[in-house]
This record gives C-alpha cells, structure tokens and sequence, in this order.
C-alpha cells in the first residue's frame, strides 16, 4: 500500500505476504550489503532515517488517506532491527496510535543484528508490537554461507532464531534453491533442511536463485566459479528440503515469483503431498512457471 505522504527512496522491496501492508521505510539500504547473489540494496548508502521523519510521515498517511484500511506495516529497508530499540519503539507507538484496526508489524532482520540485540530488548520491541521478522540464511551449509558472503553461518542462524522465539517473536526463515550452485546443490539441500528444524520457524519461504547482471555471483559465473543448477537440479533440491526438514509447524509456500513450480502447504502436515507434487514435476507430470513470467 502506497500514500501520495510516504516518502521512498530507491527501490522497495517487500516479501509476498506483505503485498497489501503499508510499507514504512525507516532505514535506507541493508547495514551488510555484501551477500553475492543480491542486487537489491546495491545503489543504496545505508543509513538510519530520523525517527521524526518517519513519525511524520506514518501519521500524515492516517490523516491523509484514513487509517482504517491499514492492518498490517512492513519496516523496510533490508534489515530494520539494526534501528536502537529506542527508535523501534518509538515508530511502533506511532503506528498503534494512527491505526487502530493493526494487526502486525514485521520487517527484514539479518542474523547479526538480531544477535546485536540483548534478549530483553528482544522482548520489548515484542511488548511494543513488532511481531513478526523475515530471515534469509539462504542456506544451512557452511561452505556455501562463505561462498555467498553471508556473514553468519549455520550457529549463527540457529541461535538468533532461538532468541526471537524466547521473545515471542514470530520467525519467516527463507531460502534460496541454487545457491550452492551444482558443486554443492547436495550439502546445500540438506544443510538447509537441517537449519530449518533447527531454526523451527513459523512460516517457511523456498525462492530460486537468480544470478542477476552485476552482482558478485554473476562476476563468478562469468569466470566459471559458479555454476547455477538446472531447472530439475533446483527442483531436486527443493525435494531434499521438503523430504529432511522438521519443524514443529510451519506455514510453507514457494510463491515468489523466482520459483518454478509455485506451491502452498504446512510442513509436517503436508509433506506428503507435496513431495508427490514435486515428484510428478521432476517427471514431466506438471507445468512448470515459464521463463517469462518469473521475477525477482
């Protein structure tokens, strides 16, 4: 949802599910900005936005377009948790005075600044209203953690996840078919799997790497470092996840629009039946999302 009183700079990304929320934009950039595969952030000088900006701009968007159709806000830019708490709570007391009808407040994290912050201070930004936070440890292999420039590997993610579900927190782990390339499409499907119930997140998101002009990954493709797996070696991967992982309870999609074969389900419930969706593609059975209609 866009108001003609927020003000963006650069391009905004948001995850699927956030697509009807209100994006607030209280960081500019991503804090990191070094993982290979990712161009997103790249054009963008990261920076801490002043609070009283934002305020500003979250209650001119109640008075100018009314405040009852907004339900749901996503603090962007790539890793808004980086903010003080002070800050947070400040921008989350704004948004539950100027929608009332709110039901969550969510936004990127990295595993590193989730880390940077106290358990306690964890369980205030909880109090005060952000609920939910999008991952992306990409992978549960170490060596592509490395490859990829992450900055935090397998412990790194595991402990952090904890941390938000001591506070209360809600976790969407996402990861990222390829991303090992086919040199480690095998430890990087099944390293994934083992982080996943590891991390024991409530919703769980597959993207399929795209090696995008530019980017770090792309350099390396060029010079025959990497080597993206095929449409059926993603799809492998996808099953390797799908077949190892256990969480408790989570909410499972492939929606985005990088992936190929886009599917919805929960994961214990459902993995039977989507391990025999993505058996009957890996066999030819089911029609896959053609190039042209897949995104980033």
């Amino acid at each position: 949802m866009k108001a003609k009183t927020m003000r963006y700079e650069g391009r905004i990304y948001r995850p699927p599910s956030e697509a009807d929320s209100l994006i607030v934009q209280a960081t500019v950039g991503c804090s990191w900005n070094h993982c290979t595969y990712c161009d997103m952030y790249r054009e963008k000088d990261f920076r801490v936005r002043e609070v009283e900006e934002v305020v500003e701009e979250i209650r001119a968007v109640a008075a100018g377009s009314g405040s009852g159709g907004v339900t749901k806000v996503f603090v962007a830019d790539g890793d808004a948790v980086v903010m003080e708490v002070e800050d947070w709570e400040i921008i989350l007391k704004a948004c539950r005075e100027s929608f009332p009808k709110l039901k969550r407040v969510s936004a990127y994290v990295t595993a590193m600044n989730l880390l940077k912050k106290h358990p306690r201070q964890l369980r205030r930004l909880r109090e005060a209203g952000l609920s939910l936070l999008y991952i992306g440890p990409e992978t549960g292999d170490e060596e592509t953690f490395k490859q990829i420039a992450k900055g935090a590997g397998f412990s790194e993610h595991a402990e952090a996840a904890e941390r938000a579900r001591t506070a209360g927190l809600k976790l969407s782990a996402i990861f990222l078919l390829g991303a090992g390339g086919t040199e480690r499409s095998k430890q990087h499907a099944e390293g994934s799997a083992k982080l996943i119930t590891e991390m024991d997140p409530a919703f769980l998101s597959l993207l399929t790497l795209t090696v995008v002009p530019g980017t770090p990954i792309h350099k390396q493709e060029q010079r025959g470092r990497f080597t993206l797996p095929s449409v059926l070696g993603m799809l492998a991967e996808m099953r390797t996840i799908v077949d190892l992982a256990r969480p408790t309870n989570a909410v499972f999609r492939t929606n985005h629009a990088s992936n190929y074969l886009p599917i919805r389900g929960n994961l214990p419930r459902d993995r039977k039946p989507i391990l025999a969706a993505l058996e009957a593609a890996l066999n030819g059975n089911v029609e896959l999302r053609p190039e042209w209609a897949r995104g980033l």
